[in-house]
């Protein structure tokens, strides 16, 4: 016979089935996909780490050891502790890597920011790990199995001892970097043996060498878990331990597993959005997760181990960050860590402030083993002016300043390289332009780097920027014969316009403009001797400080605009897509000659702002992170950088961009989200809401600010700080009156005509 539930039983399940078959309603930290990108387009992947925001350790698996696509590998190798590796094994004790490595399977692996879980498939032992401070805990389910074994190999020249049955402690120099370690385990084992790759098992408690490892032996009880926390410092030993005993309680798992996610979702909740679907939310956290790794905080109980002159130094209570790569996060990444916490950006700056006092120069790729001297140009210029002209100035400025003006007049201009300047920069200074070679002419300075080359014209046009930076900062503090010297340095790039073309070109040392020259092919791997990792199409709109002057210099704003749109609809110069990657591999995510996958290219869609078609910039940026993000390991359209393409998609998604990094305005695009709400450090929130947003709804009709009405595609810091709300009307057809006026138009450096 049939049952049938009660009326008023029915109607209850009706009332509250949303809330109990929902679920818990899921934070931002929840949408974070660290695998997104884990399959390279052309080049290189990301990397999916565990980590605090900005701190250290950033931990991964050890993977296939040479893999290029790190979601494609197949093996574990070991779980990273500092200078050492730990993997837990069962059965016969092996010495050697490649034997004690397991595979594992995607499907049966957690990733999130702040927790790890696999399955070690060879030994059935389930792995997990979260991090806290220089410090870091794992926890290993072993099976009913015979042996139970930790295997500690080292990862270079060092040494380990063994303390205890529960400690081992140890150094090591990776890069001429030291790194200590404490490791503690939660159980003791009842025996050790030593051994050198592919040697037999000794009993030596003190190991030094290279090629070594430790096997722990812990007794088999069955199922059995086995907990192990490392203590990190590039300090001392004591200093590891103290380390461990501060970031991680007892042996609590799971409160410093809460305690990281905690850390995560307050961070990335610093972004609130309604509406958008599913996949714009998971792209949106992921990129933001990636771009606020960059940048470590290596502080250690108020001291810091710097790269720059190998010392320890009192932080005087500022934290030392380090580990950037500034060509690529100047321009979007660090202007977002500026709008989400500036006191934090201010610690980042005063750390290059004192790299400077510690080494001679501003850097420019800071790692924990000090400067990598990659790509050109001094943007810690960008950086430093980005981040005073928004009013925030908690850092030594006159210091700054004059390391600036330093690096600009003295520092050599050469790409991949940092130190005093060469001939090849004093003609920039001389002349106004950095000299190319001319076309199969012969490199005979020796300083060059043989396959960097020069990258003539793109060496002048990041130069004219980071000028204008220097001037901007001159004249705000008062140095007026500099803001002139400087002002017009940051003109040069009108030196490199090639009128008859129509494109940035190189100039040789006499000035004249190379012959021969192809625009779309240029010589040297990578177009590198006339650009960086690009052709004259991706450089010839880089000038963010001075769009209006651009504009001039190709007689005016329709005949800008008709060589912008081809820029987005040009080809290959005949060649096949496949040989014109070949010689740029870096310019995937190509519309046209447009490469979403290479930084320079990060602003040009939004020069239609400035142009009097703000909505073309709609429809670009909209087509770009359609076509060019996704939520899947290929979902990122280049190499992502330590964050900088995620940077791009949030603020973009978000709908509006910091076109020019030194200069306080916003260029607006077309918001993802029916509202996306800022979480300011004053406490005070800024809210884009757009109305009626949708894929097709992509065109701005209409704009208000706090009610009033706003006509400008562009907006301030100050009207950040101030908080309030931007209102946006979206339609699906362009209103191509909006933003159009000569009045609209953003920011420049010269005057509009």
């Amino acid at each position: 016979m049939r049952r049938f539930l009660p009326a008023y039983l029915i109607c209850a399940l009706l009332i509250f089935a949303p809330i109990v078959f929902a679920g818990p309603k899921k934070q931002p930290v929840d949408y974070v996909r660290p695998d997104i990108g884990g399959v390279s387009i052309l080049l290189a992947t990301t990397r999916p780490m565990v980590q605090l925001p900005h701190d250290y350790p950033q931990v991964t698996p050890l993977l296939n050891p040479g893999i290029t696509d790190s979601y494609l590998a197949t093996r574990i190798f070991g779980f990273p502790a500092g200078g050492v590796s730990l993997m837990p094994t069962t059965g016969r004790i092996k010495t050697n890597p490649n034997d004690i490595a397991s595979s594992f399977d995607r499907d049966f692996e957690t990733r999130t920011p702040y927790y790890y879980e696999g399955l070690l498939e060879d030994y059935n032992i389930e792995a997990s790990y979260t991090v806290g401070h220089f410090a870091i805990i794992y926890r290993f389910q072993f099976p009913s199995a015979e042996g139970h074994h930790i295997n500690i190999m080292m990862r270079s020249l060092g040494n380990m001892h063994t303390v205890s049955p529960t400690v081992v402690e140890g150094s090591t120099s990776i890069q001429d970097v030291p790194y200590y370690f404490y490791l503690e385990f939660s159980k003791p084992s009842d025996g050790a043996v030593s051994w050198k790759y592919d040697g037999k098992p000794g009993e030596l408690r003190h190991m030094e060498g290279k090629k070594v490892g430790l096997t722990l032996n812990f007794p088999n009880s069955g199922n059995e878990e086995v907990q192990v926390k490392a203590g990190l410092s590039f300090i001392s030993l004591d200093q590891a331990k103290k380390n461990l005993d501060e970031a991680i309680e007892g042996w609590n798992f799971d409160l410093r597993e809460q305690q990281t996610r905690l850390a995560w979702n307050d961070l990335l909740g610093k972004i609130q959005v309604k509406g958008g679907t599913e996949k714009q939310k998971i792209i949106l956290y992921s990129s933001l997760y990636r771009a606020e790794e960059n940048m470590m905080n290596i502080t250690e109980d108020g001291r810091y181990y710097s790269g720059y002159d190998h010392k320890v130094h009192d932080s005087h209570g500022r934290d030392f960050y380090t580990q950037d790569q500034l060509w690529d996060t100047f321009r979007c990444e660090h202007p977002l860590q500026l709008l989400l916490n500036p006191k934090q950006q201010e610690d980042m700056i005063q750390s290059l402030v004192r790299m400077d006092e510690q080494w001679g120069w501003l850097p420019s790729f800071p790692q924990v083993g000090g400067e990598f001297a990659a790509m050109i140009g001094n943007h810690a210029d960008e950086l430093i002016a980005d981040t005073y002209f928004k009013g925030y100035r908690g850092f030594d400025v006159e210091k700054a300043y004059e390391a600036m003006k330093h690096q600009a007049l003295q520092g050599t201009m050469l790409p991949w390289r940092r130190g005093k300047m060469t001939s090849l920069g004093e003609v920039y200074l001389k002349k106004g332009f950095f000299p190319a070679l001319k076309e199969g002419e012969k490199e005979t300075n020796p300083s060059v780097h043989p396959f960097e080359r020069r990258q003539a014209v793109s060496v002048t046009l990041e130069a004219a920027y980071d000028d204008w930076c220097v001037a901007m900062m001159a004249k705000a503090l008062g140095r007026t014969a500099d803001y002139n010297r400087f002002i017009k340095m940051a003109h040069n790039y009108e030196n490199v316009f090639n009128p008859s073309i129509g494109f940035m070109a190189p100039r040789s040392a006499d000035g004249e403009w190379v012959k021969g020259f192809n625009p779309i092919l240029p010589s040297g791997p990578g177009g590198r001797d006339y650009f960086t990792e690009g052709n004259a199409w991706m450089w010839t709109f880089s000038v963010p400080h001075d769009v209006a002057g651009l504009i001039r210099l190709f007689g005016g704003r329709e005949a800008f605009l008709k060589k912008l749109d081809r820029l987005f609809e040009e080809q290959y110069d005949g060649a096949w897509k496949y040989v014109f990657l070949a010689k740029f591999p870096d310019d995937t995510g190509l519309i046209g000659n447009y490469a979403q996958g290479d930084e320079p290219n990060f602003d040009t869609a939004y020069l239609y702002d400035f142009a009097g078609e703000p909505w073309k910039t709609q429809k670009m940026v909209r087509e770009i992170m359609e076509v060019w993000y996704d939520d899947t390991p290929m979902g990122i359209p280049g190499d992502d950088d330590r964050g900088a393409m995620g940077a791009w998609y949030v603020f973009s998604a978000m709908g509006f961009y910091p076109f020019c990094p030194g200069d306080p305005y916003y260029v607006m695009g077309s918001p993802l989200f029916q509202e996306t709400t800022i979480h300011l450090a004053n406490d005070r929130t800024f809210t884009i809401e757009a109305d009626q947003v949708s894929r097709r709804n992509k065109y701005i009709q209409s704009a208000t600010f706090n009610g009033k009405p706003l006509t400008q595609p562009w907006f301030t810091q100050q009207d950040i700080d101030e908080g309030g709300t931007l209102e946006l009307r979206m339609g699906p057809r362009p209103n191509k009156n909006w933003g159009s006026t000569l009045a609209d138009k953003p920011p420049s450096m010269s005057h509009y005509e």
